[in-house]
């Protein structure tokens, strides 16, 4: 009797397996630039592919919706726009691409989150209202997207300030985790997307003062983390960004997979040595240079 349970077991045990879901992910670069000219980069954006579909957008800087054609990503699959923070450079095409979906056959109403607001920056709800909104919006005629009389509906939520995780999004296998990081005196999130086994975290702009980053990414699969300044950097550029030392510290406390540096900017851009270098400190796992269009399969 044993012996046919084990013999049973046995056989459905690779059936077992076959149904778990089993998602190919890819992450592509659509930005890798700063705010800079010059540079030949689009600014901050990415893209996260699930089984061949663009499905969650992370910041849309500068350059970033030209990428996101010369991908080939489609409007209507995306279930979801995350916002690092609202500087320029993270956020400029958010409007171009958002009109853009009016020319598809998007008819779901697509959620856009980003940070909480403080005394030199708005929340992610009032920042969107002040794009579209009808009767105060910098681009009115927008509006309809946002009062429900247009099939293509765009609803935005500001992310709470939190040291600790929180949960965003959960819809089928993905999951949006976020937490507080730190970049001056502007709000700023950074994100963890989870697609069954796998995930991605996305450092956004910050200078690792919160310590919050290697709590949300432990142990992920990709580690995007932002290399906009070199290691002697002081004064403000260091106080808004991670130095090559810092990213291999909060790297080392994360144990991701791969780290993926972005944001890459004319002041690091001839660095890329001694970025290395200061990231050996103390990481001893994966590290690549991201550029536009670069693409990462999680596995």
């Amino acid at each position: 009797m044993k012996k046919r349970i084990l013999l049973t077991l046995l056989y459905l045990l690779p059936l077992l397996l076959s149904a778990a879901p089993k998602h190919k992910v890819i992450l592509q670069v659509l930005g890798s630039g700063g705010p800079e000219m010059n540079d030949k980069r689009a600014s901050a954006s990415y893209l996260i592919w699930i089984d061949g579909k663009s499905r969650i957008l992370i910041d849309c800087g500068g350059g970033s919706a030209l990428r996101f054609e010369e991908a080939e990503a489609n409007i209507a699959d995306l279930k979801v726009v995350l916002l690092t923070h609202l500087h320029i450079d993270h956020t400029a095409d958010l409007p171009a691409l958002l009109k853009a979906g009016f020319f598809t056959d998007r008819n779901k109403t697509l959620p856009i989150y980003g940070p909480f607001g403080n005394r030199v920056m708005p929340d992610t709800e009032s920042f969107i209202h002040r794009l579209f909104a009808s009767g105060k919006g910098a681009w009115e005629y927008m509006g309809d997207h946002l009062d429900g009389r247009a099939d293509f509906q765009i609803k935005p939520y500001s992310v709470s300030e939190s040291m600790e995780i929180i949960t965003l999004f959960n819809e089928n296998n993905i999951s949006v985790d976020a937490i507080t990081v730190h970049h001056g005196n502007f709000p700023a999130i950074a994100y963890r997307i989870n697609i069954a086994d796998k995930s991605i975290t996305l450092s956004g702009d910050m200078n690792g003062d919160y310590h919050t980053l290697e709590l949300l990414a432990k142990d992920t699969d990709i580690l995007v983390m932002h290399n906009a300044v070199p290691q002697n950097a002081t004064g403000m550029a260091a106080s808004l960004h991670m130095t090559p030392h810092i990213i291999g510290e909060i790297a080392q406390k994360a144990n991701p997979k791969t780290v993926i540096l972005s944001h890459r900017m004319r002041r690091t851009g001839d660095k890329e040595l001694e970025t290395i270098s200061e990231i050996r400190k103390s990481y001893k796992g994966k590290v690549k240079f991201a550029d536009d269009l670069s693409t990462f399969l999680v596995l």
